[in-house]
């Protein structure tokens, strides 16, 4: 079944609030950052994600399917990733302290993104089967 928008939300803040949570955990004390902004920048990507959403939506209406081809779950990192940099050097994402090394950002973006994506595509499936029968909802 192909995942609705309410579900693609749903399912975006659901996997960033534990794959996400869980990975950015694992991977701030390896960077030069604090773990407050680490979890900023988390927050901000899942709030901003959920425009990405409402964009990916207009242009899936595009498809003659309506959905997406996997790999491009995964090629979606980029432009999110490059916008959410932007916004953070700009000093538009509320309460990061100091400017954060752009490595540190691509690092972690690129960690929780590449996890969250294998999570979505491998275990989310079969621990949440019937996500998949309700268009993507988990509620």
């Amino acid at each position: 079944m192909i995942p609705t928008l309410a579900g693609r939300v749903q399912t975006r803040l659901f996997v960033l609030a534990t794959v996400g949570a869980v990975l950015t955990a694992l991977i701030t004390p390896l960077l030069p950052m604090s773990f407050g902004d680490a979890y900023l920048v988390l927050l901000a990507v899942a709030l901003v994600g959920v425009g990405w959403e409402l964009l990916y939506h207009l242009l899936m209406q595009f498809r003659w399917d309506k959905d997406w081809p996997t790999m491009f779950g995964l090629v979606t990192a980029v432009p999110e990733g490059l916008v959410m940099w932007v916004l953070l050097d700009a000093g538009l994402v509320p309460g990061v302290q100091g400017p954060l090394s752009w490595w540190a950002f691509a690092t972690m973006f690129a960690v929780v993104w590449l996890g969250q994506w294998l999570f979505l595509n491998g275990p989310m499936r079969v621990l949440f089967v019937k996500w998949r029968l309700r268009g993507g909802r988990l509620l």
